[in-house]
Order: structure tokens, then sequence, then C-alpha cells
């Protein structure tokens, strides 16, 4: 066998490993959401006249079924996935379009977003977010110099993405359109876009947005609610001023696991957008604390697993990462701002704690898919240190007649020849160093 051939032999049988501190952070959130998910819902199970474990036992089944998904994502190469690219974005629309067809989608509480699954229902966004994430990295990976240096490939996804957003429009789904439009906006800066050119979509989408937030009553009565929520609390501001009570008795330390009032057909909602306000009350500032930093945790790895990536060229890989942080960071965000009065009421819920199937079991898919990104990071990082320990020291063959016995002292190591430089030949692109992304930098 010959040495090149052993060598790749070599670098086949190198494996990685699974990012720690990702894994531990996604075990704490899944942990505290099974726990928060059975205080949260007691009172709420009590109302629909169910077992007081009847939410729970359904979110524990959610959680084992998306940790299933997870670990099938984990063992598939990113090679693998990245092939079946615009089969991705052809479900996107296939799910959002299903919502409408009769017999399969779903009404409830007047809003057209959940399929009829028989046993349970699904909402479609829930997994239009990571497949078109998946999409779009893919997108920025085969287009990345078109991308930062012209028009017609930095609005193509733009496109997508609106022609995805009128779909959300009209089930309605205001948050979830919002939410698209910004994981768009955040990875084209970090696929390194021109910013100058980014300044005109986001000057006419953002009165575009306005005047479709406006152009529905009950969103106008969400956000004048949101503005003075104690003007009338018994109706319009009845969510927020009862999230704020439950923030406010939490104070520092909280009442105790189990002790929430307003939890006990009070605050609605509980179990799923208003989980947070729940834990405010039961573990108080410091419960607060303690899971925005895990989820700043979360943000902060994955935007460092994908700059890492990138600088490995791994661009796929890259902006994976790059849109699952911007997924998780955003909705997190969005979810804690609205149980503390900072944001207007919207209907994301809080990833990996809050109860809904098909929230809990896209959001394990999306941390199985970066927890694979790290893996497939770490395995290139062994694989490059042991072709640089290969190159370093060459081995010697053992029938060599010109080896030195064991016990002698070891020839100093020859120097290798110089490389003649290869002067560039003019047209051929194969010999042009590829353009980076900027990483949002202004070129």
């Amino acid at each position: 066998m010959s040495d090149s051939a052993r060598q790749a032999t070599r670098l086949d049988a190198i494996g990685g490993h699974f990012d720690p501190w990702l894994l531990g952070i996604s075990c704490a959130l899944a942990c505290l959401g099974v726990v928060m998910v059975g205080s949260a819902s007691i009172g709420v199970a009590d109302g629909h006249d169910v077992g007081p474990f009847y939410f729970l036992t359904r979110h524990v089944v959610f959680l084992v079924v998306g940790l299933a998904f997870a670990l099938w994502i984990m063992r598939t190469e990113l090679k693998t996935i990245e092939q079946h690219n615009q089969w991705l974005l052809l479900v996107c629309f296939v799910l959002l379009i299903a919502v409408f067809v009769p017999g399969i989608g779903r009404s409830v509480n007047g809003a057209r977003r959940w399929l009829n699954m028989g046993v349970s229902n699904f909402q479609a966004v829930e997994a239009v977010k990571l497949l078109y994430i998946v999409w779009l990295a893919s997108y920025l990976k085969r287009y990345s110099e078109e991308v930062t240096a012209t028009w017609g490939a930095m609005l193509k996804p733009i496109g997508v993405a609106v022609a995805l957003v009128i779909m959300l429009l009209l089930q309605p789904d205001f948050g979830s359109s919002s939410l698209l439009l910004a994981i768009t906006a955040g990875m084209l800066v970090l696929g390194g876009v021109n910013m100058p050119r980014m300044f005109g979509p986001v000057l006419i989408g953002l009165p575009v947005l306005a005047i479709v937030a406006i152009a529905e009553p009950y969103r106008v009565v969400r956000l004048t609610s949101f503005l003075d929520p104690w003007q009338d609390p018994f109706k319009t501001g009845y969510q927020l001023t009862n999230a704020l009570m439950a923030v406010g008795r939490g104070e520092w330390l909280g009442v105790g696991l189990g002790a929430s009032v307003q939890k006990l057909s009070y605050l609605p909602e509980a179990h799923t957008d208003f989980i947070m306000a729940v834990i405010a009350e039961e573990f108080g500032f410091l419960g607060v604390c303690v899971v925005v930093a895990l989820y700043a945790g979360l943000a902060g790895r994955a935007f460092w697993l994908g700059l890492k990536c990138v600088e490995m060229r791994r661009h796929f890989a890259g902006y994976c990462a790059f849109g699952i942080a911007l997924w998780m960071s955003l909705q997190s965000f969005v979810s804690i701002g609205v149980n503390l009065g900072l944001l207007p009421t919207k209907g994301l819920t809080l990833p990996m704690i809050s109860y809904g199937g098909s929230s809990v079991i896209m959001t394990c898919a999306g941390l199985g898919l970066l927890l694979r990104v790290s893996y497939e990071l770490d395995r290139a990082q062994r694989q490059v240190a042991r072709v640089r320990n290969d190159i370093s020291s060459p081995p010697v063959a053992a029938n060599d007649p010109g080896a030195p016995p064991p016990t002698a002292t070891p020839m100093p190591s020859r120097k290798p020849a110089p490389i003649a430089a290869v002067a560039p030949t003019r047209g051929t692109s194969r010999l042009q160093q590829r353009v980076e992304p900027t990483l949002g930098r202004i070129a």
C-alpha cells in the first residue's frame, strides 16, 4: 500500500467529538423545559378537565420524538443534507400551502397555521424555519462571490423570503414572518453581502412591515395595550398585566417551584407563550438571569462555531451555524421580551422550554444539526493536525538499509526542497484566490 493510500486511510479513520458546551446547554434547556411545563400546566390542565400531568406527558413524548430526529441528523453527513437543498426549499412551500387545503390544514383561534397529523397538530412554520436556513446556507456557499458583488444574487434569497412571508401573512402569522425576514437579513450580512446594497431592501421592507402591522385591528390593539397595559387591565391589557404581576411577585429569588399563583388560570397560555413569566415568579430575578445566560451561551457558541467553519472554508457548515444561532437568539429574545413587557405580544414560544410539539421537535432537530456542525469541525481540525504532523515528521521505512538502528542517535531532519514559484496564468480562474465572506464589513 502506498504512503498516500495509508494517509487517506488514517484520515478517514479519524472521528470527531460533539461540542460539550452545546450538548450541555441543550440538555439543560430540555430539563428546565420539562420541569417548567410540569409546573405551569397544572392549572391549564384543570381548566381543560384532563389529568394534572396531561401536558407534561405530551411534552415528554414530543421531546423523545425530537431527540430521535436530533440523533438522526447528528449521524448524517452535512454534504448529504446539502445535496437535497432544493428539495428542502420545495418542502417549505408545500407545507405552507398545505395548511389551506381542507382536511389537511386546521384553524385554531382564527389562524390557519396547523396541519392535522392525526394524533396531534403540527405547525408548518416550525419546520419551514429549519429547512429554509439549510437552503439559504447552501445558496450562500454556492454563490458567495456573486452575493458579495451583484444585486441579482443578493435579491434572490430576499425574494424567496418575501414569498414565504406572504404565505405566512395569509395564515396570519406576523411574528414568524418578521423572524424569517430577520434571519434572512442576518445570514446575508454574515455571508458577506455588501452592506450599502442591504440598505435599499431594508428601507423598503421596514415601512411595508409597519403598514402590515397596523392593517389588522387586533395588531393595533396589541401595540396600544403594550404601551400602557394598565389602562385596560381586564381586556386588552389582560395578558401583559398578569405577566408583569407574576414577574414582580418573583422578586429576587422567587416564591419557589410550584408556588406560582398566576399560573392558576390567571395568566393565559402559562405553559406556552408566557412560561417565562412563571419562571420569573417561581425562581425570581436569579432564575431569569440563568435562562438568559443559557440562551446567550447557546447563541454565542453557535456563532463561534460558524466563524471557525468559515475560517476552515467549510462555508455550508458555517452558514448553518449562523442561521440556527440567529433563529434561537431572536426567538428567545422576542419571547422573553414579551413576558417582561419589553415587546408587544407575539405568538412565539421559548425554544426547548415552552410546551408545543412542533416547536419542541423542530428545535431539537435544529440543535442536532448544530451539533453535527461541531462534530465535522472537530473532525476536520483533527485531520488537518494529522496531515501537518505527517508533513513535519515523514515516516522512515522499516526495511530501509540506510535507516539508523533503534538505539542510534536520531539523524537531523532534512529541510524540504524549496518549491518553485508558479507564475500566475492570465485568464485561469482556478488559480485565483476565492473571495472570502466579509461577515458584514463594508467593502
